[in-house]
């Protein structure tokens, strides 16, 4: 097959043009004959267009032409080799939402070929891709295993990431037998510079929820830090800092965890570990301090404009940041958006911005707007929730602007962008994580 694919003679399909499958449409597309497929037709009439929120098509020439972009499923019987990139997201009950898979897999089945490759990115607990996505592929095209082939590779986009892109990550790949693990090697080979081959699928699978699990822990251990130490009055990013110094320090730091990958994975690991009959303390632990970690936030800005002596009957609070992560538009599973809608309750004034976020978009989601963040002024507050660069390269005469001419002034920056000191200097009431 992968002589087929390298000549044109068979084509790659990419089934969801999000944050993930889009990137990996394009990479292909450089050595391959691509189908990108989304049943999202606004989308698709966007990808012809050469748009999308993260620029991955207007970054590089010819992106969009070079992409059959199609919301006609009937393409899929086109390719030989199908890599699925949907969202698993969670239920409101923290348990996994599997059916954009499952819809996508039904999508898939009903126009497969004979031996035809599945390769699944989509993050889930380990057995997803053989127990259940293989059984519906085989149910809805009529085949048994192994006259189509499956393998799991997955995903390790991280939008907003200039460092870290797919082509210079370690790319987990496996296949259901040694043959396919080989064609699908060959077919990431293509574009990243390093693969690690699993020895299973289930091990594939295991692997990319346990590194996210891991992370939201060590992240979870810096926030009960800072919740500690903020009892005791010691900065937790100058105790982070000094930690750093020494030769094994893994250099976390506290803040809010949201998005479709820390927020969400553990507790895919977390539901099944209850299906074996094991409660993970750990994992279910850290995953509750960091969702509380919003309302801390948003009871400290309220406290600290009392400190500041504000009148909370007049203040003028922005919010700055509500993607769930710096330099990214992506606010899904937003926990800076929790931040306001804590604050809302104490019936403050109330401005969001954040110049990285399709402010439509983000009000149909969220139910509330965002402001330009050239329109700010007059604040009592600035609480800066992400730390875009955009935020970053703000000057202290520009940040002195947005607020009001007299009075005092509290800045609220959960990420540490900025000097304690000079903020003091510069006026501000100053609070970070």
């Amino acid at each position: 097959m992968l002589e087929l694919l390298h000549d044109g003679r068979a084509k790659i399909a990419v089934v969801g043009l999000g944050y993930v499958g889009l990137p990996l449409a394009v990479a292909f597309s450089r050595h391959f004959s691509v189908i990108g497929y989304d049943s999202d037709e606004e989308k698709i009439a966007d990808c012809r267009a050469g748009k999308d929120p993260m620029g991955e098509l207007a970054a590089e020439e010819g992106a969009a032409e070079r992409i059959d972009f199609t919301a006609d499923a009937a393409r899929l019987r086109m390719a030989s080799f199908i890599v699925v990139a949907v969202p698993t997201p969670i239920k409101g009950d923290k348990t996994p939402n599997l059916k954009p898979l499952k819809k996508a897999t039904r999508v898939i089945g009903r126009h497969l070929q004979p031996g035809s490759i599945v390769v699944y990115e989509s993050t889930v607990y380990p057995g997803v891709t053989e127990d259940i996505c293989c059984t519906i592929l085989e149910r809805e095209s009529g085949m048994r295993r192994g006259e189509f082939k499956i393998g799991y590779s997955p995903e390790r986009i991280n939008p907003g990431d200039k460092v870290h892109r797919l082509e210079n990550i370690v790319k987990i790949v496996s296949g259901m037998d040694e043959e396919t693990l080989e064609t699908i090697a060959g077919v990431y080979g293509t574009v990243v510079e390093t693969l690690h081959r699993a020895p299973s699928i289930r091990v594939a699978e295991a692997a990319k929820v346990a590194e996210n699990a891991q992370r939201d822990i060590n992240i979870a251990f810096m926030n009960e830090l800072a919740l500690v130490f903020h009892r005791m009055d010691i900065d937790t990013s100058a105790v982070a800092d000094a930690m750093d110094t020494k030769w094994n320090a893994l250099g976390f730091r506290p803040g809010l965890v949201g998005g479709h990958c820390i927020g969400v994975d553990p507790y895919y690991f977390i539901y099944q570990a209850q299906n074996l009959g094991y409660y993970s303390p750990l994992i279910s632990t850290g995953r509750r301090l960091n969702d509380d970690m919003s309302g801390f936030v948003a009871h400290a800005t309220v406290r600290e404009l009392v400190r500041t002596k504000i009148d909370l009957a007049r203040a003028r609070v922005h919010l700055l940041g509500m993607a769930f992560k710096e330099n990214c538009p992506d606010t899904r599973n937003s926990r800076a958006a929790d931040v306001y809608r804590i604050l809302q309750e104490y019936d403050l004034t109330l401005a969001a911005v954040d110049p990285e976020v399709d402010a439509a978009a983000f009000r149909a989601e969220y139910g509330f707007g965002l402001e330009s963040l050239h329109d700010v002024q007059d604040a009592d507050a600035l609480v800066f929730l992400v730390a875009h660069e955009a935020f970053a390269r703000l000057s202290w005469e520009e940040l002195r602007a947005m607020c009001r001419a007299d009075g005092p002034h509290l800045l609220v920056d959960v990420k540490g962008m900025y000097s304690r000191e000079e903020a003091e200097r510069e006026g501000f009431r100053y609070w970070r994580l």
